[in-house]
């Protein structure tokens, strides 16, 4: 996705020029992008046989997703379970959850 943004579109063969490793197979790469096509991340604009794919979504929007669906599945959909993780294993200090309260108390004022 981070790639299809900063290219703002982009064909497969684009993504791949710009990968760490550009010897991943071109038919890898493809079903990625169609994965995310799938989920509603991009779109694609047909060239004959060729896609130009485009994001759909803001990184915000794809960020809340996978957040969601992260504390969902490996926190019961707990954010008080994903505080107390990082906490537990000294992640976290002191200082950060206090500054996570006072953001959670903002929020709820506004």
């Amino acid at each position: 996705m981070q790639i299809i943004w900063d290219l703002g579109k982009a064909m497969v063969n684009d993504i791949i020029a710009r990968l760490p490793d550009p010897d991943l197979p071109y038919t890898t790469i493809s079903s990625i992008v169609r994965i995310l096509e799938k989920k509603g991340f991009v779109n694609y604009k047909s060239y004959g046989k060729t896609h130009e794919y485009y994001p759909v979504i803001s990184k915000e929007e794809y960020r809340k997703y996978h957040i969601r669906n992260f504390v969902k599945k490996y926190f019961d959909s707990s954010y008080k379970n994903v505080v107390s993780f990082f906490a537990e294993n000294k992640d976290i200090s002191p200082e950060e959850l206090k500054d996570i309260i006072e953001l959670i108390e903002s929020a709820k004022k506004s």
